[in-house]
This record gives structure tokens, sequence and C-alpha cells, in this order.
């Protein structure tokens, strides 16, 4: 029942608005409308504008994409040519080095051959005055190397006097100048001062003959006396009591011997041991000849002064056979002499001038 009432007045109430919606004047409907349409126009402008906005970035989208397709498909291509490039560049720098070697070295056997055949040439083409200075310059140098081995000034004064034939001979003008230095270096060579090493050798050959003959300071000078007494015939007048009266009495004179002796050790010096003290003056005086033989002049002197020393020291100076030892060895001294030979620079030099054509 109360469901009825309430469906009438709602029905009422809705009835109102439309009596009053079509109350409504006629001119406000179109205007509503027209903004309506407006605003409806308006949006699909707008929508329009943003299909068209989109369709062309997405154009422009699938055109950058197929470019960038394209650039890098292009770039492949570019990259693999290049490395194919690359590797031609390197096999022909491996061929261009390999070439430019040979060529170095066949340019450096070309060298070698053309220095070869120039000397060659030169050698052929050098006059016979030029042959002749290379000549005298080598057997000079040669001489002086053989002088300088030797000791002896006579090689190289035998090969510049040959030199100055040679040249004498050759009759050049322009050799005036080598003969001149060669007579200066002989005058030069005959001056000089060089030991006599064959007579040095001699000499020490003599006093090491003569060691074993030479009296010790403290060897009994009577014995020698006394065998001679008694090998000598006795005098007819004398009966043999008194020979052998005289013989006591010089045995007696004997026994007690006075003698001046300045070297303590020549007196403590055991008749065992002169074997040994002859032996090393024997080996001293040696030592002095192998080193004149190998030009150790120095050493050599030294070896005579110690044999010197040891021949005052150990041995009688009043024996006649020290004295001769004692005089050979102050030769010895006095000819051991280290003067170095003069140098035949000043020939060497002009012939190497002359042979140079200058």
């Amino acid at each position: 029942m109360s469901s009825e009432p309430s469906s009438q007045s709602s029905a009422a109430e809705a009835q109102v608005p439309a009596q009053d919606v079509d109350t409504a004047p006629a001119e406000a409907r179109p205007r509503g409308v027209m903004v309506a349409r407006g605003l409806m126009y308006f949006f699909l402008a707008v929508a329009g504008l943003a299909l068209a906005s989109t369709a062309m970035l997405w154009q422009k989208l699938s055109t950058i994409q197929e470019q960038l397709a394209r650039q890098s498909q292009e770039a492949g291509g570019n990259a693999m040519e290049a490395r194919a490039l690359a590797k031609q560049a390197q096999e022909l720098a491996r061929e261009t080095a390999a070439r430019q070697a040979l060529t170095e070295t066949r340019l450096g056997e070309v060298a070698l051959q053309r220095a070869q055949v120039e000397e060659l040439i030169q050698s052929l083409s050098r006059s016979r005055d030029e042959n002749l200075v290379v000549d005298i310059e080598s057997s000079l140098r040669l001489a002086q190397q053989q002088a300088q081995l030797t000791g002896s000034a006579e090689p190289l004064l035998a090969e510049l006097r040959s030199a100055d034939k040679r040249l004498e001979r050759a009759a050049q003008p322009r050799l005036a100048r080598a003969r001149a230095a060669i007579a200066r270096d002989i005058d030069r060579v005959r001056a000089a001062s060089v030991t006599d090493v064959p007579g040095l050798l001699v000499k020490l050959d003599e006093l090491a003959r003569l060691v074993d003959e030479l009296p010790v300071v403290n060897a009994v000078a009577g014995a020698g006396v006394a065998a001679a007494a008694r090998k000598a015939p006795a005098a007819p007048r004398l009966a043999w009591w008194q020979i052998i009266l005289a013989e006591i009495q010089e045995e007696a004179r004997n026994l007690v011997r006075v003698s001046r002796i300045d070297e303590p050790e020549a007196v403590l010096l055991a008749p065992d041991q002169v074997f040994f003290l002859r032996e090393n003056l024997k080996f001293k005086l040696l030592n002095a000849r192998l080193g004149l033989l190998s030009r150790q002049t120095d050493a050599a002197r030294a070896d005579v002064a110690a044999a010197s020393v040891a021949l005052r020291k150990y041995f009688d100076p009043a024996a006649r056979r020290t004295q001769v030892a004692t005089g050979l060895l102050q030769q010895v001294q006095a000819q051991l002499r280290s003067v170095e030979l003069p140098r035949i620079d000043e020939t060497l030099a002009v012939l190497a001038t002359a042979a140079a054509g200058r």
C-alpha cells in the first residue's frame, strides 16, 4: 500500500524537469550544441594532428633505421675491404723489405768488388818507381824488426845502404828526399851505442867455465904446496932425514893459518856447500845469458850484479882465476847498456809520401 503513493510522487517529480526543459528558451539549445560540436571538432583535430605527427615520426624512425642498417652494412663491407687491403699492404711491405735486403746485399757485394777492382787497377797502374819505393819501405821495416829482435844494428845498416844504392840506380829527382833521409838515418844508427850481444855471450860462457876452478876463501892453501914439494926432486946434498924434517916443519906451519876475511859467511861455508855455491853462480850466469837472448837487459844486469857479489863474497880475491873472473864480470857489466836502437821513422815517412805520389 505504501509503495504505490511513493511511485506516484516520483513520477510527478520527473515530470517537472521535463516541463522545464520544454519550457527552456529555444535560443539556448543551438549555442550549447555548437560549443559541444566545436570542442568535438577541436579534439578530433588534435587527435588527427597527433596521429599525423606519430605517423610522420614513425616514418622518420623507419627511414633512420633503414639508413643505419644500410650504413652498418656499408661499414662492415668497408672494414672487410680495409682488412684485405691491410693484409695486402703487409705482404707488400714484407716483399719490399726482402727485396731491399737483397738489394743492399748485392750493393755491398758490388761495392766490395768495385773496391777490389780499384785496388787491382791501382796496383797495376802503379809505376816502376812507386813499386821500388814500396819494396824498399817493406824491406826497411823488416830490417828494423830484425834489428830489434837481435839487438844488433848491422841488419838495419845493411838494408839502409842497399836502399840507398837502389835509389841511386833509379836516378829519379823526386826520390832525392828519400836518399837524404836514408843518409841521416845511417849516421844516426852508426852513432848509436848498441850492446855487443855475441861478445857478451862468449864472456858469460867463459865465466861459467871458470866457476869450477875458482878457489873459495876458506880453502886450505898449504896442501897444494906440500904436494908440490914432495914431487920436486930433492937436493943431492940433503939426507933423507933432513927431507923428512922439512916436511914435518911445513905441516906444523900449516896447522895454524892467520888471514883476513871480511865476510863471516864465507868462513862458515861448509865444504859440502861449495858445490851448491858454484852451481848457484852458474845458474845466475845462465839466467843472464837467457836475459840477453830474450832482450831483457834489466834482468841480465841484475843477474850479473848478483854473480859479482857472490864472487867477491865467497871466493878468494887474491887468486889469479878469481881476478880473471872479476875482470870478465866488470867488462860484462860495463857493456850491458839498455840503449834502444834508433828508429828510422823519417825515412819511412818520406818513402810513404813518395809511394802515395806526393
